[in-house]
């Protein structure tokens, strides 16, 4: 796949395939059930709250021949674009959709006058870490959810 095959699309305002969108993003989280201890939020996922979500920030999107092949929301924290549940579609993985939506949410950092990126990601997944240290991502600090006396999750930046 190169990378005139994948078209990025911001949501619009009156989007409604949520539906679609949950999908997708619980195909691609799948692989982290029995992984990662909290369970991922992404199973508790309601129309409502993605919803909010792109409308405190943006809902990107990627499509691969028409068909819908990830996705990521966005939205400013701080000096920085937050990047969540960024997700890609299994049977796309490791083909640049995920680095084509980065390079989106850096566009959308620039357009808003925000330097970095930030994003979490969970302790036990490896993979996730160095994906994103491939992308300029570092990580910057650690995090606990409540009730865990452990860091959960990484935090990682990336300049814009």
């Amino acid at each position: 796949m190169s990378r005139s095959d994948v078209l990025i699309r911001r949501a619009p305002a009156d989007f409604a395939d949520w539906e679609s969108i949950r999908a997708l993003i619980l195909d691609a989280f799948a692989y982290m059930a029995g992984r990662i201890d909290p369970p991922s939020s992404a199973s508790r996922l309601t129309t409502e709250a993605m919803a909010a979500d792109a409308a405190a920030g943006a809902l990107l999107f990627a499509e691969v021949g028409g068909a819908l092949a990830g996705c990521v929301f966005v939205r400013a924290k701080g000096d920085a674009l937050y990047i969540g549940k960024l997700a890609i579609r299994p049977d796309l993985q490791r083909g640049g959709i995920g680095r084509a939506l980065v390079r989106a949410a850096r566009a959308e950092a620039k357009s808003r006058g925000l330097a970095f990126l930030e994003l979490q990601t969970r302790v036990e997944l490896a993979g996730n870490h160095e994906a994103f240290a491939r992308m300029g991502f570092v990580k910057v600090g650690e995090t606990a959810h409540p009730g865990y006396d452990r860091p959960t999750s990484f935090t990682m930046r990336a300049p814009v």
